[in-house]
């Protein structure tokens, strides 16, 4: 007797479709899962046979042969356990056959239960681009899963359950984006008029989620700087339908979506502590899950105490940013994860954090405060495109009764400026001044005289690097659009090279 049954396959983001095909022969008893599976997979014989001897089916007494088709792709994950359960119970006679328009996704215990699993919202999105007309999936995936339309999504909790509807006893209702109504507006607890005082340092991170560049902020401790890091999400756009589609994709492989969230409308905030291994960081396992970097994508990446980090983290960091995509190599799979997130970092300027201090002396002797900034590289800091110094916090400033300025009114500002972005950029990949290309830097960033000869004084007084060049002119880009200017004017590019004056002053 044979029987195939449609899933869904899924490495890195890459999804398709696959046949889980099962044959019943004579012969002595014998279980067997051939199509490059991997150990999850083969362990799925056991849980499938548990599965069917606790609900009261019969388990076949025979030679059973199981195809994950295609063969020539690696296969992973326990969403198999439900195709493979069903495939054997239409094989053996005991359910009638489905369709080739239906589809199982869901892993099995012992008892008959469905567990969630992870990845359910692309591989969802791949059966419906496929042509796939219904498809059964875990109830505890019900909330990523209802945002999926042209397909019927039928959440289930248990094998008896999947059966009764398929042999017509039971009524289930697809899955509805109504029954996890979307959260209009993304809410943050953290708000700018917590922060007193530190006026440079808002105006420098206003700009920064202006135009989407990375930063880095170098102060004493209790100056504030992580507490500025994390108010940051709170004065960016909101995410675009398109955005927060890729990043709960992101979140669904990982295993990361919030309870009965169907999508993720706020935007991520990561701050992985310092002795995150480089796995961690990056993505990592011999199928490679998305690491930090990914889960950031669209969002803010906080690396607090940068020098903390080893050499071997920061390093791994460089072409992602750049990209905006992480390519991971292993033995078994290489897959790609995008990573394209705003870079905010934090450091002590010396090993005791007291250097430049206006009232506490420094302990740390010159060739230790040279060790301890030598731990970031050149190359990483070349790459942030704001550098600003935070310093101590006057009293006058923590004492005020009044609050300071709300991130509402904040984010106002920015979303002007990314408005005035989204029309520049409109034909294009880029959707901020900071990831501009070499062409689109020389188009949109035209200096006037004055502006060039400011630029050429501090190209040369500061040692710039063509990168850093470049990085001071999409920054001035920045400051000009939240101007509303449509030219960049010499007290624009004057406050940008005023964001790299780190690479003078420490550097």
């Amino acid at each position: 007797m044979f029987s195939r049954i449609r899933s869904v396959g899924i490495l890195g983001l890459e999804t398709y479709m696959i046949d889980v095909e099962v044959d019943l022969s004579r012969g002595l008893p014998k279980f067997d899962i051939v199509g490059l599976p991997n150990s999850s997979i083969n362990e799925a014989k056991d849980r499938v046979h548990s599965a069917i001897k606790n609900n009261s089916f019969v388990f076949p007494v025979s030679r059973i042969t199981i195809n994950l088709a295609p063969a020539d792709k690696k296969k992973n994950g326990t969403f198999y356990d439900l195709p493979i359960l069903i495939a054997i119970l239409c094989a053996s006679g005991q359910l009638k056959n489905v369709g080739d328009d239906v589809a199982f996704i869901g892993e099995i215990s012992l008892d008959g239960t469905i567990r969630k699993v992870n990845g359910v919202l692309p591989m969802v999105i791949e059966a419906m681009s496929t042509g796939i007309k219904k498809i059964f999936i875990p109830k505890g995936n019900a909330a990523e899963a209802s945002r999926v339309k042209g397909i019927d999504v039928i959440a289930v909790d248990s094998v008896r359950q999947v059966v009764d509807y398929i042999n017509g006893k039971i009524e289930i209702k697809p899955v509805s984006s109504d029954d996890f109504p979307e959260i209009v507006e993304d809410k943050y607890i953290e708000d700018f008029s917590d922060v007193m005082g530190q006026y440079e340092a808002k105006r420098a991170l206003e700009v920064a989620a202006a135009g989407g560049h990375n930063l880095i902020m170098v102060g004493s401790p209790g100056s504030g700087k992580t507490m500025l890091a994390k108010r940051l999400p709170s004065i960016l756009p909101q995410m675009t339908q398109s955005e927060s589609l890729e990043t709960t994709k992101i979140y669904s492989i990982a295993g990361e979506m919030p309870e009965n969230v169907s999508i993720i409308k706020t935007r991520p905030y990561r701050a992985p502590h310092h002795t995150a291994s480089p796995a961690g960081l990056s993505g990592g396992g011999s199928i490679p899950k998305p690491g930090e970097l990914s889960l950031a994508h669209n969002g803010v990446l906080f690396l607090d105490e940068l020098p903390e980090f080893p050499r071997s983290i920061t390093e791994t960091m460089r072409q992602p940013i750049e990209d905006g995509v992480i390519k991971l190599s292993r033995v078994q799979a290489s897959v790609s994860y995008p990573c394209s997130f705003m870079l905010v970092c934090a450091m002590n300027p010396c090993p005791c954090g007291y250097y430049g201090h206006p009232t506490k002396e420094c302990t740390c002797s010159k060739n230790a405060v040279e060790k301890y900034l030598a731990k970031v590289s050149g190359p990483l800091l070349d790459r942030v495109d704001i550098h600003i110094e935070v310093p101590p916090v006057d009293y006058n400033d923590i004492t005020k009764k009044v609050k300071a300025e709300k991130s509402e009114d904040i984010r106002k500002r920015v979303n002007k400026a990314r408005d005035i972005q989204n029309k520049r950029f409109k034909n294009s990949n880029t959707n901020c001044n900071a990831k501009m290309t070499p062409s689109e830097t020389r188009k949109y960033c035209v200096l006037s005289q004055e502006a060039e000869m400011m630029m050429k004084a501090a190209f040369e007084s500061m040692s710039l690097s063509a990168r850093g060049y470049d990085k001071i002119l999409r920054v001035a880009r920045t400051i000009a659009d939240l101007d509303a200017q449509e030219n960049i004017l010499p007290e624009h590019v004057a406050e940008a090279v005023q964001y790299r004056s780190l690479d003078r002053k420490y550097w």
